[in-house]
């Protein structure tokens, strides 16, 4: 697995090459069989293959026009419901104080890099979105106000080969004991 994670890079230039149906399915697999606290699993994906759509996204995501290259985009929803079971009205977005938020974004994370690590396994490019706001979002894809859009992968068979980006040594980032 450590070759997947070290060749895999953020890609914003694919071919047209279609993305086989088998391919999309074990991605979301991956995801599926991903931890989350309490076994919670508060996670839901969208697939989106319509041309339009994905230039929504693009365009909701701060105009990044390069997204609608990618033939699938694989929309990433947290599901609040799946810690909080009270028929309360719940509005989420950046700036909500639930608790159990910061707990489904964690888990709907872990679940989002089980599908770019095997999309690299499967020779499948992908890249992390997430610079959008929810109300921005949300209508595109006719998403309740009490999910929260962790993300957006596009995903498709890379038309680039990005160089590896600079990573800081171990020893600047391991601690043994304490601080």
């Amino acid at each position: 697995m450590i070759k997947e994670i070290e060749t895999r890079r953020s890609i914003r230039k694919y071919s047209n090459k279609p993305v086989e149906d088998e391919k999309i399915l074990q991605l979301i697999e991956s995801a599926r069989i991903a931890p989350s606290g309490s076994n919670t699993q508060p996670w839901h994906f969208i697939i989106v293959k319509s041309d339009l759509t994905r230039e929504k996204l693009g365009k909701a995501s701060h105009d990044q026009k390069w997204m609608s290259n990618a033939p699938i985009h694989i929309v990433c929803v947290a599901d609040i419901r799946a810690r909080i079971n009270d028929d309360i009205d719940i509005t989420l977005d950046e700036d909500s104080p639930q608790p159990e938020l910061k707990l489904i974004i964690r888990d709907a994370t872990i679940a989002i890099e089980h599908i770019v690590l095997e999309a690299e396994n499967l020779g499948l490019g992908t890249c992390w979105v997430a610079w959008f706001v929810q109300e921005d979002i949300r209508p595109i894809l006719n998403i309740p106000s009490d999910k929260y859009v962790v993300g957006i992968i596009p995903v498709g068979y890379a038309d680039e080969t990005p160089k590896a980006r600079p990573r800081k040594k171990l020893e600047d980032i391991i601690h043994y004991e304490n601080w």
